[in-house]
């Protein structure tokens, strides 16, 4: 009996010693990052949130992803003590088998569902990664795992302290006002203003909402000589001139409205229905544009979790920023004063999105995640823009993140949707605070840029 129960013993070690031998390691790419990504951004486009909000899910969900990597590398630094309120996360107890790529995709996609409605969505297309490495490797799996959860549990500790929250439910913004300088719900959804109290969320590096506050628009006035009737005047003028050349290949201003838009509900309607055309939000662009950046350099794992964490942080403080002006000025949008002064029947090449004007969101965030995407990569780093391809828009070419930002806010203008004052002011309160970022977010130990890398 004891000799049969050897034998039991010995064959038991020798099936764990050979499943351990089998044991292959869990490799993980940086295309990985890139696939968990573009499903945040699917469920994002298919949930229909608004730009302010879509930012916050890039942000807390890359940071989580980069705390959890960062902390067996001897490259990067952590996160804490350099966003606003942000503790350091809890180390590795057992670095043994400890896959660190595999926690930053956990903790990333742990921080991303539990921000997005379709949770659904997310969890069984995850799970289907999962299952793959933990067959490779079921203990390393395992202990990875756990500490990616472990990460995710401390930034979402962090995240539900940011007033987020609190913000909704918070009064509506519906103005209907006799003052037609503010802003008034615009056609066809005449929707009430979105995230009216979104310069109450706590930032990630600027020290408050109005630390970039921007110069005030221009007077309001509709004297012919005033500098905003012939801001408001120009808008009209360029998309007459743009009516003209009509819907070509020659018109390129209506290619640069068309390829910039990102405006993630779109209402159209015919007869008595109306539907909607999602797209992805101005942050998502520049998302998309990042892992474009990424794939051109072939950046490796570490690089690329960088790369969006430090983008996505300043979109995210570059759309606080500018949600504390719209809502301070709280301009009245150009089709409204078309519409009265000039032509009932005028309509924007783009619908205008539902909140104040001034200043141009789109010029701010463009203007900040260029200047950081600049200091990561280099200027003049030349890319094919195909972030528009999955929603029907060609390719477009550009030589530097900021030629694209310039480009990206002009198309304001085109669109019918901004006055010149909002689009030059808010590309600059952009580059301002992405030039903010760079110098007071330093994510590498050496406190150098990658670009060289």
């Amino acid at each position: 009996m004891k000799f049969i129960n050897r034998i039991n013993i010995f064959l038991f070690g020798l099936v764990l010693f050979s499943s351990c031998q089998n044991d292959e390691p869990i490799v993980v790419t940086s295309e990985d990052y890139h696939t968990a990504i573009d499903k945040i951004t699917e469920v994002q486009v298919h949930d229909i949130f608004s730009p302010p909000v879509a930012s916050r899910i890039y942000a807390y969900s890359n940071i989580a992803a980069y705390e959890a990597l960062q902390a067996g590398n001897s490259e990067y630094k952590s996160l804490a003590g350099q966003l606003n309120e942000l503790t350091p996360a809890p180390a590795p107890k057992d670095t043994t088998g400890l896959n660190l790529r595999v926690s930053s995709i956990v903790a990333f996609y742990e921080i991303g569902k539990s921000l997005i409605f379709s949770e659904e969505s997310v969890v069984n297309f995850r799970d289907s990664i999962y299952k793959n490495w933990e067959s490779k490797n079921p203990e390393s799996f395992r202990k990875s795992k756990a500490y990616g959860l472990e990460i995710a549990t401390h930034i979402k500790g962090w995240m539900s302290n940011d007033n987020y929250a609190e913000t909704r439910t918070m009064p509506k913004f519906s103005l209907y006002t006799e003052d037609e300088s503010r802003w008034q719900p615009t056609p066809p959804s005449y929707m009430d203003g979105i995230e009216p109290h979104w310069m109450k969320i706590r930032p990630f590096v600027i020290d408050s909402a109005a630390q970039f506050r921007p110069a005030p628009p221009p007077e309001f006035s509709m004297e012919p000589d005033s500098r905003f009737y012939k801001e408001l005047t120009e808008v009209y003028e360029v998309k007459r001139e743009m009516d003209e050349i009509g819907d070509s290949n020659e018109n390129e201003k209506l290619e640069i409205a068309k390829f910039w838009d990102c405006n993630p509900y779109v209402s159209t309607q015919k007869g008595h229905l109306m539907f909607a055309t999602k797209k992805i939000t101005p942050g998502g662009h520049w998302i998309g544009i990042t892992k474009i950046a990424c794939r051109k350099s072939k950046a490796d794992f570490n690089k690329t979790v960088y790369a969006y964490t430090r983008t996505s942080i300043a979109i995210a403080d570059g759309f606080i920023s500018c949600w504390d002006e719209k809502y301070r000025s709280n301009l009245v949008r150009p089709e409204t004063l078309i519409n009265k002064y000039i032509d009932e029947n005028w309509s924007p090449v783009l619908q205008t999105p539902p909140f104040p004007e001034y200043t141009s969101g789109h010029s701010v965030v463009s203007g900040a995640a260029a200047i950081v995407l600049t200091d990561i990569f280099g200027d003049n780093f030349s890319f094919e823009d195909d972030t528009e391809v999955a929603y029907g828009l060609p390719v477009r070419n550009f030589n530097s993140f900021n030629e694209a930002s310039l480009e990206a806010a002009n198309s304001r203008l085109f669109g019918g949707i901004h006055y010149r004052a909002a689009i030059e002011v808010g590309l600059k309160q952009g580059r301002d605070l992405g030039n903010f970022v760079v110098n007071n977010l330093q994510l590498t130990i050496e406190n150098q840029s990658l670009a060289s890398n």
